[in-house]
């Protein structure tokens, strides 16, 4: 099956629609876990019992629904993940809770992400962050394929056109602590952030800023909104990032525009560009490559 034998609207509502119902169940997983926190020493135990009820929960929703409506479609979710690969048929690929440490804070970065592939590609994303409630309307990214990307039915990339970046200096860059937090993975990091964030006269790019949000999803949604440059780290939301004009690179610098498998989106390495207006002469891509290799030429590489 390919994405042009699928309805990609009528899947896309399906998945904004489903995106909005487990967001009402983890605002209501995370108010219990919060109370049960706040109870005596013999109750809180329950609150980590509570994030991973939640967190299964979400995705047993999930997947119950997509069996219901799409019965001949596959589903990989991470918690229930266990290394199988992608095949050609329609795959849905979950991430029920990301940003799971800021979830049990209380801290708002966190959200579910839900994407379908196709033959292995990506053609649906949806981002979806229950607990910005102070506003109208919590924020919601969604893209097709060939139908473009939107935060909360504006288009990206926003105002209508890309903002131009001229050299890495000018960059605000969305980057990740190491989840595992070993030496071999946490140094390579850390070295990373210091060469982008020192002057030139140490060595260093001298970035505008780095900063970290806790939730790769969220992370490459402001990316595709450009409310930040780029994001470096795991991989989630490469609908959205590649709809809205974006490009994403693998570990080594090539370009992410072919088939991706699970392994991919569930912890390997990739930098995601936002939507780049060009210098005179040069190609959108080229400014996306141009910046990439001045990102790259500062990083530290790792297993991840």
């Amino acid at each position: 099956m390919s994405a042009t034998d699928l309805n990609l609207d009528a899947v896309l509502t399906f998945a904004k629609q489903l995106a909005r119902e487990v967001g009402a169940m983890m605002k209501d997983g995370q108010e219990r876990r919060m109370r049960a926190e706040a109870q005596p020493e013999e109750e809180k135990a329950s609150s980590v019992d509570l994030v991973t009820e939640v967190d299964k929960a979400v995705e047993a929703y999930i997947r119950e629904q997509v069996s219901k409506a799409y019965p001949e479609h596959e589903f990989i979710g991470e918690e229930t993940y266990e290394g199988e690969p992608l095949t050609e048929v329609p795959t849905w690929i979950i991430d029920p809770i990301d940003g799971t440490a800021n979830f049990v804070h209380g801290h708002p970065d966190c959200c579910t992400s839900i994407g379908l592939t196709v033959g292995g590609q990506p053609v649906i994303g949806v981002i979806y962050n229950p607990f910005l409630d102070h506003i109208a309307s919590p924020p919601s990214y969604y893209a097709a394929k060939g139908k473009g990307a939107f935060w909360n039915e504006l288009p990206l990339p926003l105002y209508g056109k890309a903002r131009p970046l001229p050299s890495l200096s000018k960059a605000m860059i969305m980057v990740d602590c190491a989840s595992r937090r070993n030496p071999s993975e946490l140094l390579p990091k850390f070295k990373t952030y210091h060469s982008l964030a020192a002057r030139p006269e140490e060595g260093g790019k001298l970035v505008h800023g780095l900063r970290i949000s806790g939730s790769a999803a969220m992370s490459i949604a402001m990316a595709a909104r450009g409310a930040v440059d780029m994001y470096a780290e795991i991989g989630a939301g490469i609908c959205i990032m590649q709809e809205s004009g974006g490009v994403v690179f693998g570990a080594k610098g090539t370009e992410l525009d072919g088939e991706v498998d699970a392994k991919l989106l569930f912890g390997r390495k990739f930098l995601f560009v936002r939507n780049i207006d060009p210098e005179e002469g040069e190609t959108t891509l080229e400014a996306q490559q141009r910046i990439a290799t001045e990102y790259f030429s500062a990083a530290e590489d790792f297993d991840p």
